[in-house]
């Protein structure tokens, strides 16, 4: 599980439409966001393809992906 300030430098990465985007959905960390299609991400509300690669590469950094 992500540490409070790891979640923080994730999130301030990102657009706030994004951030807003995987509050709603209730992702608090990368392990969360892995458990989730790409797909399915990209339906929501706020992300558009350009947070994409941000994301991927985040979870990257972390050994995870998402969901296939």
């Amino acid at each position: 599980m992500q540490s409070d300030e790891s979640k923080s430098e994730l999130f301030s990465s990102l657009a706030k439409p994004v951030q807003r985007a995987l509050n709603a959905h209730g992702v608090t960390s990368l392990t969360g966001l892995s458990m989730y299609r790409e797909d399915e991400v990209l339906r929501w509300h706020g992300i558009g393809p350009s947070s994409i690669p941000k994301l991927k590469q985040a979870l990257a950094d972390h050994g995870l992906a998402f969901k296939s």
